[in-house]
């Protein structure tokens, strides 16, 4: 099997664990090799993730490094043995390679952690208001491309209503819902889809006011993917034009310690099952059916 012209982030990462593994032995790059039984050139194909390793390997190494066997090398086995292609495959000539890697984490998701500043989640955007968002991005771009981009979004909101979805926990500040983006009809759209979206079991829906002084937003969106295993866990970083995708431990620890103080900071979940005579305290959904009433 050739070299991995373009390995995807999951193939890269699987590489890093790899690495990881090896220094943790104290192993140098030759050495490890010759542990393995493979060339020198090979196992830096493998860190680089160009190429693959076989599990029996990876546990050889994993016992070098006095790491036993359980859930870690098990997921990281299975990283290194996925082919990496999915339904975003198709989409690999028109776009870039964050989109595509963004879909794969997804995939292979248990539970999704978003915070978004200045926009709704792309798990929960309409195509309208996707649009409008491309439109008006920072880089201008060519319909064509516009249209292929929210096309994308909209085939990645399907993980969240497959055979194994991830639970999808969103907060949003309250300045992403008072942006007309695409006009009042589309935002109408969208804020009702926030809602629909609450529905289902397993996302959850909060909303960071702009009243309370107290209530300090974090300055940039992000979002944390947690497959089985929390430490093959990453971080999506997005900033102004750019998203950087995080895999050390220390990253994804400070940012799901932030998420949890967002959520504590963030008025209580969407829940349409409680009538509005019942709430006794302000909450997300009369929020967003306080900014959606004008829009009617």
């Amino acid at each position: 099997m050739g070299l991995r012209v373009k390995p995807t982030y999951r193939q890269r990462r699987f590489g890093s664990e790899v690495r990881q593994l090896r220094e943790r032995a104290g192993l140098s790059s030759s050495d490890a090799a010759r542990l393995l039984g493979i060339k020198q050139p090979q196992l830096s194909n493998v860190e680089s993730g160009k190429t693959g390793l076989s599990p029996a390997r990876v546990l050889q190494l994993a016992d070098a490094a006095g790491v036993k066997s359980g859930p870690f090398i098990e997921a990281l086995n299975d990283m290194g043995q996925d082919s990496g292609k999915g339904w975003w495959t198709s989409y690999r000539k028109d776009l870039g390679e964050s989109h595509l890697d963004l879909a794969e984490l997804e995939s292979g998701a248990v539970a999704l952690r978003n915070y978004e500043l200045l926009f709704i989640p792309g798990l929960l955007q309409t195509a309208d208001y996707a649009m409008a968002v491309h439109g008006g991005g920072y880089a201008e771009s060519v319909r064509e491309v516009q249209n292929t981009a929210v096309e994308f979004r909209m085939e990645r909101q399907r993980v969240l209503v497959g055979d194994h979805p991830p639970k999808l926990h969103a907060i949003i500040h309250e300045a992403a819902l008072r942006v007309l983006y695409g006009g009042r009809e589309v935002m109408r759209e969208q804020l009702l889809k926030l809602v629909e979206a609450s529905r289902l079991p397993n996302v959850t829906i909060q909303v960071v006011p702009l009243e309370d002084e107290q209530r300090a937003a974090f300055n940039h969106s992000f979002m944390v993917i947690e497959p089985n295993v929390l430490e093959l866990g990453t971080v999506l970083v997005d900033q102004l034009a750019t998203a950087q995708l995080l895999g050390e431990t220390q990253a994804i620890a400070d940012y799901t310690e932030s998420f949890a103080r967002l959520s504590e900071l963030a008025l209580p979940p969407v829940d349409t099952k409680v009538a509005p005579e019942q709430r006794r305290v302000k909450d997300s959904l009369g929020l967003i059916q306080h900014i959606l009433y004008p829009l009617l």
